[in-house]
């Protein structure tokens, strides 16, 4: 039997959520990484699809590559001076 009388809403419970393991921890890790590397490249396309024409989409294409170069050389001295 339901504990209400009829025409009421049934109650709903909050479910049951399994603790996260490791396993879970990783995946959400991934998923978030994931979700990361979709946004950026989003932002990137956004980006491209601005320009006006083929010359400065080539130019910003350009940019682009060279800031994300410039920052994984930043990231790399400083993991050789720490390490």
């Amino acid at each position: 039997m339901t504990e209400r009388r009829p025409g009421q809403w049934p109650t709903v419970l909050r479910a049951q959520l399994p603790e996260l393991d490791e396993q879970g921890d990783q995946h959400l890790a991934y998923t978030a990484e994931q979700a990361r590397f979709h946004v950026t490249l989003g932002s990137i396309r956004a980006d491209l699809e601005a320009q006006p024409s083929q010359v400065c989409r080539h130019a910003a294409k350009r940019r682009w590559v060279n800031a994300i170069t410039a920052i994984a050389d930043e990231l790399d001295q400083q993991l050789r001076n720490t390490g």
